[in-house]
């Protein structure tokens, strides 16, 4: 494993893994032999630019050495699309990221393309919906009474539950088709009101007052306000046909249930 903090990289020798600790934001050199391996990528973009400077480091790594990986599944994200106005879209769907963070993920989406045509490498895209699971929750937000644009103006969002995204993922690597893409999600969209609602329903707390979308782009931030621009419903038939898999969770309800509240 590459892992950037030194906690990351005892964590995992704990496990038996070996990890090597690297910085993706500078060129570095791997310590392993990667000939023939199958590389899960799952690294964060930098938090600026339009550009994935880290995916551009880590294949300057992989071309130093003769044999490249034979496998790679990289983690995206559904803001490639940007807004589709609440349609629904299968893996087909054109492209059209209009936030700076859905664009560095496209662009290594086509770095990391480019590279396997390259050099013969499979690379199998998963384009993640909004990732929810034990300790990855909005319980925070909610206890401090932070609002929420009501059920009429909120726009449609996607969830996987992170346990479904890991079977997502294995799957992807023993069966994905060369150069795929697929959708991360559980194919029961909803809006941000109903998932803020349900959590704090399943957890006990409060329900979040609801305001307009106009009064929302005073009281929500910036980062916030960015998700409620874009709306769109995302299929996930492909994903669940070509890999071979049924979802543990495949609604928010279910998922919930799974969440140690």
């Amino acid at each position: 494993a590459i892992v950037r903090s030194e906690n990351s990289r005892k964590k995992l020798e704990s496990l038996g893994i070996a990890a090597q600790q690297n910085d993706l934001s500078f060129e570095f050199e791997l310590q392993t032999e990667i000939s023939a391996c199958r590389l899960f990528h799952f690294a964060p973009p930098p938090r600026e630019g339009t550009e994935d400077t880290h995916t551009r480091n880590l294949i300057t790594a992989l071309k130093k050495h003769q044999t490249p990986p034979s496998r790679i599944v990289y983690i995206s994200t559904t803001g490639v699309y940007g807004d589709c106005q609440g349609k629904w879209i299968n893996e087909d769907a054109p492209v059209n990221p209009q936030v700076d963070r859905a664009k560095r993920r496209y662009d290594a989406e086509q770095q990391l393309l480019e590279y396997g045509k390259a050099q013969g490498t499979d690379i199998i895209i998963l384009r993640v919906a909004g990732i929810y699971g034990p300790g990855k929750l909005p319980l925070k937000r909610i206890s401090e009474g932070h609002p929420v644009v009501r059920k009429e103006d909120s726009p449609f969002t996607n969830r996987i539950h992170s346990a479904d995204l890991v079977k997502m993922a294995v799957a992807a690597m023993q069966k994905g088709r060369q150069g795929a893409i697929y959708h991360a999600c559980d194919g029961h969209p909803g809006t941000m009101a109903e998932y803020f609602t349900a959590v704090a329903d399943k957890a006990g707390l409060p329900f979040p007052a609801e305001i307009s979308l106009e009064d929302a782009k005073h009281k929500l931030s910036a980062g916030m306000m960015s998700y409620m621009r874009e709306s769109r419903r995302l299929r996930n038939e492909k994903t669940l046909a070509e890999l071979g898999i049924t979802l543990d969770y495949p609604t928010l309800e279910s998922g919930l249930e799974n969440c140690g509240l």
